[in-house]
């Protein structure tokens, strides 16, 4: 059931499900969510259930405001803590040493914990009064099945779980792809998953070098959304140059069939109306925010056209494309 966050009542009707360990689609600045309370074993084993999610992939578990990564982390360093300063609430992920005695479930039985405070209004409601009932944290992945592409409304939400699942309606996600993740258990920031917030950001607001986990002679710890095959819709997807992708649109010339094409610049030589018919092509937006904002909806979209294949103009490779790029990557793989 899709229930409008304005409604009078709506947040305490949300909190109430998520106290007794129901399961909640929930909206975030970045992507909806499948909640529930992060202390509660039973209702994170129900998330990892309904997901397929394999149980030592960690979840991210979001807090009301700062203090409250303090009921999950057992020490936050200094750099992470002018992070947290600069960038929460918002789609900043924070890897710190979890304490022993809470959220080993949600933290996929590792001795680190992802920790985040998201800046959606309903969110952050939904938190404040979860925390006034004693839910200090709320464990939240992607709403969508383990491994597909996430999703950014309501309706998506409705789509991968059905009517039985509570799906609290805030509205379009403004961000539409996941939190930036930074390992902070190393001594320095280390970027485990690319996002809105860059590199050049974190570097600023803390005062070190971002690494790179490649760099690292030990394994990170485990994160979301960092595996190779990630956020794939149903058709195959293909990333391209520009000048390849035209190249490959002329070879197939009219036997085109069931493509989708997301590209910058409408494919050079193609007669629009001729190539309407075998080929569905959508604008990429020039900015990478907007780029990001509108992905995951339209690889859904082209899924719900019955698109067989997804060709897709490699971005820019410059920094404020990176986290359309690692989303784009992970989708092709």
């Amino acid at each position: 059931m899709i229930l409008d966050a304005q409604q009078p009542g709506a947040i305490a009707q949300a909190a109430a499900a998520v106290q007794r360990g129901d399961l909640l689609g929930l909206p975030t600045e970045t992507v909806y969510g499948l909640a529930a309370d992060a202390c509660n074993a039973a209702a994170v084993a129900a998330i990892f259930e309904a997901k397929g999610r394999p149980t030592n992939h960690p979840l991210i578990v979001h807090v009301a405001n700062a203090a409250g990564v303090h009921a999950f982390a057992s020490q936050v360093p200094d750099f992470a803590q002018r992070l947290m300063d600069a960038f929460w609430p918002g789609p900043l992920t924070l890897i710190l040493p979890r304490r022993p005695e809470v959220g080993t479930a949600a933290a996929g039985g590792q001795d680190s914990i992802g920790v985040r405070c998201p800046s959606h209004p309903v969110a952050q409601a939904l938190l404040q009064v979860c925390a006034q009932l004693g839910v200090t944290g709320v464990a939240a992945p992607s709403a969508n099945v383990f491994g597909r592409v996430s999703p950014t409304t309501a309706l998506h939400v409705q789509s991968e779980f059905g009517q039985d699942l509570l799906v609290l309606d805030g509205g379009a996600c403004q961000v539409g792809i996941e939190s930036t993740i930074v390992d902070c258990t190393r001594g320095a920031p280390v970027l485990l998953r690319p996002g809105q917030i860059s590199r050049a950001q974190i570097t600023a607001a803390c005062g070190q070098t971002v690494l790179d986990k490649e760099s690292l002679s030990a394994p990170a710890p485990r994160a979301s959304g960092t595996l190779a095959s990630h956020y794939a819709p149903r058709a195959k997807v293909r990333l391209m140059s520009g000048a390849a992708l035209q190249t490959a649109l002329q070879a197939l010339g009219v036997h085109a069939n069931n493509l989708a094409v997301w590209s910058r610049n409408h494919p050079a030589g193609q007669d629009r109306q001729a190539a309407s018919a075998g080929v569905l092509w959508r604008a990429m937006p020039q900015d990478a925010a907007d780029a990001a904002q509108a992905l995951f909806g339209l690889l859904r979209d082209f899924d719900a056209r019955g698109a067989q294949q997804i060709w897709i103009e490699t971005p820019p490779d410059t920094p404020e494309w990176e986290g359309v790029r690692d989303r784009l990557q992970r989708a092709a793989a």
